[in-house]
């Protein structure tokens, strides 16, 4: 195991109880029904113990979206040309794709990392290189990767987390983009969750029936030609993962480390997350599952994680778009919590019981 990631894991503690109960309490004392606010009130209370904070406040945020090609794509498993990772990546620096979209919407700065894209890019200032080979191998002729480049992918995560911490994070968001990489996911799901790959496979960016089927059948290969270990998760993302699978497990394990709650996207940062959470247990606590995806493998990880996602809004794009929309929603239970005021501060009776 790199230093590096032993020693996040080794950091990654449990969650702040006395914030939790300090947070608890507040909600409690506020001028509402007791409960009434649902799951806002329970988000916030996590929040509360991630951060360490009875009062949380979310201001500097950001969604990280890292980019890697696909070797399996050879095999045809996908609608679009291995070349449109690059071009996307492109979109995402000139800021007119669908996360940048949506992080203005939110008030979230959108970083980009190239963990591996065929053909690289020009240096630029929104740009972080973190370029472990030209996108993986083919994962039916062998592992996609090696051991040592998973364990590179997890702590260029890390690092590049960390980079961010110093410019000011109170939350960030995972999001991704290579051609490809359902495939990756789906074998990554069936490998650690034990589930038949056709159950956790889906029709990617639009694939007919038959090449449904002929996805599944790569993916089926993959896991025979590799025999992956499910109890050893760094095998796992080497055997038939990505190398942006790797970096978003990393960004999930740093964040954790350092206390920043962590808003996951879809399908792919699902997949990410089973990886960080087999590595971790504990750095489950500090997950937010931002969507349930479309991709029908996506709530196989949810539920396998025992994680319950925050939206469902019919949304597959990845990128970390999903991850956008729930951030928005996790700033807003904790503004209830730090800004609305007790009905001591608003001179209003309380009800004469609380059942909690």
């Amino acid at each position: 195991m790199g230093r590096l990631m032993d020693e996040t894991i080794k950091a990654i503690g449990p969650l702040d109880q006395a914030a939790m109960k300090a947070a608890l309490e507040r909600q409690d004392q506020l001028t509402k029904p007791l409960g009434s606010l649902g799951k806002l009130e329970e988000l916030s209370i996590k929040v509360a113990g991630i951060t360490g904070n009875p009062r949380p406040r979310i201001q500097k945020k950001a969604i990280i979206v890292m980019a890697a090609d696909h070797g399996i794509v050879t095999q045809g498993v996908s609608l679009y040309p291995q070349e449109v990772t690059r071009q996307m990546v492109g979109g995402f620096l000139a800021g007119h794709a669908g996360i940048n979209v949506l992080a203005r919407h939110i008030g979230a700065r959108v970083v980009v990392v190239d963990m591996g894209v065929v053909g690289g890019f020009e240096p630029h200032p929104d740009l972080i290189c973190k370029m472990i080979d030209f996108g993986t191998r083919d994962m039916t002729q062998g592992p996609a990767m090696t051991r040592e480049q998973a364990i590179v992918a997890i702590e260029s995560g890390i690092e590049v987390l960390e980079g961010e911490i110093k410019k000011g994070l109170d939350i960030v968001g995972t999001g991704d983009m290579g051609i490809g990489n359902t495939t990756a996911s789906s074998a990554i799901c069936a490998a650690i969750t034990g589930a038949p790959v056709s159950e956790v496979t889906g029709h990617g960016a639009g694939l007919g029936a038959e090449q449904w089927v002929a996805k599944v059948r790569m993916i089926e290969k993959a896991l025979s030609v590799n025999r992956p270990d499910p109890a050893d998760p760094i095998g796992v993302l080497a055997a038939v993962g990505g190398f942006e699978i790797g970096g978003l497990a990393g960004v999930m394990l740093g964040a954790a480390a350092h206390r920043v709650p962590v808003v996951i996207d879809g399908f792919i940062s699902g997949a990410a997350a089973l990886i960080a959470s087999e590595l971790c247990p504990r750095a489950r606590d500090y997950f937010i599952a931002g969507h349930v995806s479309v991709e029908r493998g996506h709530r196989v990880m949810m539920d396998f994680m025992k994680i319950e996602p925050l939206l469902n809004l019919n949304m597959r794009l990845g990128e970390g778009t999903g991850a956008a929309l729930a951030m928005s929603i996790v700033e807003a239970s904790t503004k209830i919590l730090d800004e609305m005021i007790t009905f001591a501060e608003a001179g209003v009776s309380e009800a004469g019981e609380k059942p909690r």
